[in-house]
């Protein structure tokens, strides 16, 4: 008889506990119905995701009710606008129903701890009075304001466990803080509240109020603070004093912000203070400092000196003068355009970004910091620019020499041979250099001897070409140097002085040493090149240049001849009449070229169609030969006579990638390999001494592990990290730029997952690394399980996308323009590493860069209609 009572008992309870909710709202219990272990809608004690429906009747019980811990009520379709049946989740930590226009009572919720009710602009009734909440998130609420007017027990004072709030809207004005003494993270944005009170803030770490009307910020009492964003207020003081966890500071565009003090905050790594009116900012010793954007101020001092570990800096638009790098040997990268600087020098490494463009009294630059290629580096719109110092590389020293050119500085002159800068003592050795043609001595009338090379030996050493104009100025530090011009051919003539010897501070700065350089014997050496200003293409106009030099030691008279096809190529026009023209050849004559003169022909050319007889087509070599002749035997024939072999292209991209299996495949080859091919191309102008092709593979349709290099056009190793990440590497394969030669590939095959089907797709794509450079992208190769063959759609491209914040911390958020599909999303740093890949980002709105280091970064984003990039900034 007891166990019958027992079980009475027993079934009674239990059909108390497993009653069916009645709720106020459908579209409520819509949602908990279409919680799935997908979705996330709804979370067990373990933060697993759950079917709230265990028994799957369609309708909500209490028993089910109390198993949920985690509830997602935002972002529904339909609106939900009561909460009644809330009161059964008896065991909820977590309610999120941002967005919603609710009438709720979440009383009876007494295990409640976190809530998000942020975006409900319509007011509704809210009760949350007795909860022991650690977290209220209700930015642009109306529903929380009642308990912020409220200053007393039954206000936001209640909450006095509360360690995360977020708030905002323009209906906030004023807010009372006192008793919320366990605050960890606060965040307030674009209300109305002018004055924040955060003297008991003493658990204070992160702190968020932008677009605020804050004119004053006292953080003094926060000494647990590690974050601070606080842009667009209307700050005129922000009191930042022994902060010792303080890591990220940014403040920007607080134009009434003109002072800043950081004292005693030694682990702060990034600062953002920009389109502020700071006019010094004091950032010495900063030993954590990594980054710091303060472009767009009125600054004229800033003092980083002793913060060793700096890598980003952003200065920009300022009134700087100098700024002393000398101790940041981790440097990475300077925006320092538009300031007033008259000398600048990098002592660690610069591999990202240099910009110092548009500093008008810019007179010294000094990269030689043992790298020996510069990423990227411009010095536009400097016109008093006198001296570059870059490595002892033929390299680099011909990369900024042609920047020179494009920026048509005529006094410019490239030294590798210094350790100092303006600033500090040092001496100018000048003078001239001429050609003695009379062999009288050289004098006013004699003409100059352009882009002579020095090398320098002592103190300062390296070598140095002048200019075009025959000059020459060379600063050194103090003690003794040996100058030595080098020639090309140094049998042709001899140098006087040969070599000479200056020392300093014995001799006056700046001392000029001009050098007479004298024709010895007879020696006639001419050379003529082609060099392709464009590219062939078939049926269109193509312009040439044929470039020829006297460098030998007399007078030299002659002609050029050039060569075609005339079956295939139409000679149109050149800027120099020509003496004689046949069939199929063209000659120009020149007379009284000067040794070390160098004249040039511009000429065009028009190729025919595919249409015509004979054709041109994509592939067709294009042969043209130029020969330079006198009537006197040349002491070097070898460059009399030039041979261009241009490949005629159409619109096409040599790199590329291409399943062989092609764009259709079999349902049989499910779960079986396919096989790929990259190409690439080396069509810059340097032999690329290293190549990596970085292959990012989508694991949700290929079996990594399964993964085979076929074949190559050159020794490479293979390398898989990261996950998903494999790169094929090809260390000094030093290919050449030629067209003949400067092809290469590598082949692999990969399983396809067991699990795909028919109808389903899977497309893979490659980043090709040349050296140092930014990455080039191949197309995307895709293929499709079907067993009919259909054609592949053409997408134009599109580039409308939007990034923010940037600078980022934590989270990169991305808008798109309607009828835009994103397809994935690629970050690269600035020296073109791949660092993060979504593969498949169809509804992929914010993306995590919480563990990137601070610094520049590039965004690349793929959708159905094309590609786009953008910079942003990690602090």
């Amino acid at each position: 008889m007891k166990k019958i009572y027992f079980l009475l008992l027993f079934l009674c309870f239990y059909g108390l506990n497993a009653q069916v909710i009645t709720f106020g709202s459908t579209p409520f219990k819509d949602r908990l119905l279409s919680a799935n272990a997908t979705n996330g809608f709804a979370k067990d004690i373990n933060g697993n995701n759950i079917v709230v429906d265990s028994n799957f009747d369609k309708e909500i019980n209490a028993v089910e009710a109390s198993k949920v811990y985690f509830l997602e009520l935002g972002g529904t379709k339909s609106t939900i606008y009561n909460l009644m049946g809330i009161e059964f989740f008896v065991n909820l930590k977590t309610l999120n129903f941002y967005g919603q226009r609710v009438t709720a009572d979440l009383r009876p919720l007494k295990n409640l701890e976190r809530i998000n009710c942020g975006g409900d602009l319509v007011t509704k009734d809210l009760n949350i009075n007795g909860l022991n909440l650690k977290e209220i998130r209700a930015e642009s609420s109306l529903s929380i304001m009642p308990y912020l007017l409220d200053n007393g027990p039954t206000g936001i004072s209640q909450f006095a466990n509360l360690e995360v709030l977020f708030l905002g809207g323009d209906r906030l004005e004023t807010i009372n803080l006192q008793s919320l003494k366990s605050l960890k993270t606060l965040m307030i944005t674009r209300s109305k509240i002018k004055s924040l009170d955060l003297s008991n803030q003493t658990n204070l770490e992160f702190l968020y109020c932008n677009n605020n009307l804050l004119t004053d910020l006292d953080l003094t009492s926060c000494k647990n603070i590690a974050g601070v964003e606080a842009n667009l207020n209307n700050f005129t003081t922000i009191l930042m004093k022994d902060l010792p966890k303080l890591e990220y500071l940014r403040i920007s565009e607080n134009s009434t912000l003109s002072a800043l003090s950081l004292v005693n905050t030694p682990n702060l790594k990034s600062l953002d203070v920009y389109k502020c009116s700071l006019t010094d900012l004091n950032l010495s010793n900063l030993v954590a400092l990594e980054s710091i954007n303060c472009s767009n101020n009125k600054l004229t001092n800033l003092n980083i000196k002793g913060s060793i570990n700096l890598l980003n800096i952003s200065c920009d638009n300022n009134l700087i003068k100098e700024l002393d790098l000398s101790l940041c040997k981790k440097f990475e990268s300077l925006y320092a355009g538009y300031n007033k600087f008259e000398s600048l020098e990098f002592y660690g490494k610069l591999g990202s970004y240099l910009n110092i463009s548009n500093n008008l009294n810019l007179k010294y630059l000094s990269i030689k910091n043992g790298i020996i290629n510069q990423s990227s580096i411009e010095f536009a719109n400097c016109p008093n620019l006198k001296y570059i110092c870059v490595d002892e590389n033929d390299n680099e020293i011909a990369t900024v020499q042609n920047l020179i050119k494009t920026y048509k500085y005529t006094d410019c002159h490239v030294n590798s041979y210094c350790n100092f800068h303006p600033g500090e003592d040092y001496f100018v050795i000048q003078g001239s250099q001429r050609i003695d043609s009379n062999k009288n001595g050289c004098d006013n009338s004699d003409p100059f001897y352009p882009n002579l090379k020095f090398n320098i030996v002592g103190a300062s050493s390296g070598t140095f070409v002048n200019n075009l104009s025959g000059n020459y100025s060379i600063p050194v530090l103090k003690g003794t140097h040996k100058i030595t011009p080098v020639l090309e051919n140094p049998w042709y003539f001899s140098v006087t002085p040969a070599t000479a010897t200056i020392v300093f501070p014995a001799q006056t700065s700046p001392y000029t040493q001009n050098f007479c350089i004298t024709p010895v014997g007879t020696y006639r050496d001419l050379e003529v090149t082609i060099l392709p200003i464009d590219v062939a293409r078939p049926g269109f106009d193509a312009k040439y240049k044929i470039v020829y030099k006297n460098k030998g030691n007399v007078v030299q008279s002659g002609s050029i001849k050039f060569v075609f096809d005339d079956a295939i190529l139409e000679y149109v026009s050149s800027n120099t009449a020509f003496s004689s023209k046949s069939v199929n050849a063209i000659e120009w004559s020149f007379t009284a070229i000067q040794p070390f003169e160098s004249r040039e022909i511009v000429f065009t050319l028009k190729s025919n169609k595919p249409t015509d007889l004979p054709a041109v087509n994509n592939g067709d070599v294009l042969k043209l030969t130029a020969t330079i002749a006198s009537q006197d035997k040349d002491e070097s024939p070898i460059d009399n006579t030039f041979t261009l072999n241009q490949v005629v292209v159409g619109s096409y991209d040599p790199n590329d990638k291409t399943c062989l299996e092609g764009s259709v495949i079999t349902p049989e080859l499910i779960g079986e390999y396919v096989h790929y091919m990259i190409r690439f191309e080396n069509t810059g102008t340097f032999a690329a001494e290293n190549i990596v092709v970085k292959d990012m593979i989508d694991l949700s349709k290929f079996d990594l592990t399964t993964l085979v290099p076929t074949s190559s056009s050159h020794p490479f190793t293979t390398k898989i990290t990261a996950g998903n990440k494999v790169e094929f590497i090809f260390e000094k394969i030093n290919l050449p730029f030629d067209d003949a030669n400067n092809d290469g590939y590598v082949a692999f095959k990969i399983k396809t997952r067991s699990n795909l089907r028919v109808g389903d797709t899977f497309a893979n794509e490659a980043n090709i690394y040349f050296d140092y450079n930014f990455p080039i992208l191949t197309n995307k190769a895709t293929s499709t399980f079907k067993t009919v063959t259909l054609g592949t759609p053409d997408f134009e491209f599109s580039n409308y996308f939007t990034l923010y914040p940037n600078p980022a911390n934590h989270t990169l958020n991305i808008n798109s323009k309607e009828g835009i599909e994103i397809q994935s999303l690629s970050i690269y740093d600035m020296l073109g590493q791949l660092v993060i890949a979504v593969p498949n980002a169809k509804s992929v709105s914010t993306i995590d860069v919480s563990k990137l280091s601070s610094g520049n970064y590039f965004i690349k984003i793929k959708s159905d209609k094309g590609s786009s990039g953008m910079k942003f900034i990690k602090y």
